[in-house]
């Protein structure tokens, strides 16, 4: 099972080889179960209006790289303005 700061490293490093299921992983932990999910897609309530946005999406099995840097500006935003740490 994979951690979630090696898989937060990961993304940092190179966010196009980031699997779905270990970025649902990152986004479960810090912003809960999503809001709304379907087969391809799954978009995550924040505690802020606008962006960045969480939703994320399954492309064969790998999360799109802009949306994975859309993730990590939002962990950002919420360690600067709600002192949650990563």
């Amino acid at each position: 099972m994979t951690k979630i700061g090696d898989i937060l490293s990961q993304m940092k490093r190179n966010p196009r080889d980031i699997r779905f299921k270990d970025l649902c992983k990152v986004c479960d932990n810090f912003f809960g179960e999503p809001r709304k999910s379907s087969s391809s897609h799954r978009i995550y309530k924040t505690p802020w209006q606008g962006d960045p946005r969480i939703n994320i999406q399954n492309h064969k099995g790998k999360a799109k790289a802009y949306q994975v840097k859309q993730v990590l500006l939002a962990l950002e935003k919420l360690e600067v303005n709600h002192g949650i740490t990563k």
